[in-house]
């Protein structure tokens, strides 16, 4: 059996299975699990992108979560609490038109950035934010730091 990540991010969505067959469609991910109850509301669902997991889940709350409530961004006036970084290997800007096609948001246009990196953002249809970036070049520490005035730390120690 494959072993699974440390950690795998659930994003919350108001109409799962309809987010599911978006994110397939928009940005080319597979599901790879899904359990439903006798109603047809999502129990678990997993999807994956070049091989890195994901999971999708409907609104819940509850004492099963000390009283949290499980919200997408579109049920909180547009307000989220996690940016979600995808690296392509390849086809940043073909990726992008597929989204765009699909009514992703497009929030920030293909760019090359500082750290050598070609990025776009994009909004899905409930709100959650994606940044999808493809390496362009290695850059080092101190070619970021010319390039951008910031200081780049590798530890904590540093400050």
């Amino acid at each position: 059996m494959a072993e699974r990540p440390a950690i795998v991010s659930t994003l919350f969505y108001r109409q799962p299975i309809a987010a599911m067959k978006w994110l397939e469609a928009a940005f080319g991910f597979e599901t790879t699990n899904l359990l439903t109850d006798a109603q047809g509301r999502v129990a678990h669902a997993e999807m994956s992108f070049q091989g890195c997991p994901i999971n999708i889940g409907g609104e819940f709350g509850g004492p099963l979560l000390g009283g949290a409530q499980m919200k997408s961004p579109e049920n909180l006036g547009g307000n989220g609490s996690q940016f979600l970084r995808v690296s392509l290997a390849t086809g940043l800007d073909a990726h992008c038109a597929r989204a765009r096609a699909a009514g992703a948001r497009i929030t920030d246009e293909p760019q090359t950035q500082f750290y050598g990196a070609r990025t776009y953002r994009a909004l899905d249809l409930e709100g959650h934010v994606w940044n999808f970036s493809q390496t362009m070049e290695d850059v080092s520490g101190k070619q970021m730091e010319r390039a951008s005035g910031l200081k780049i730390a590798t530890s904590l120690a540093e400050f």
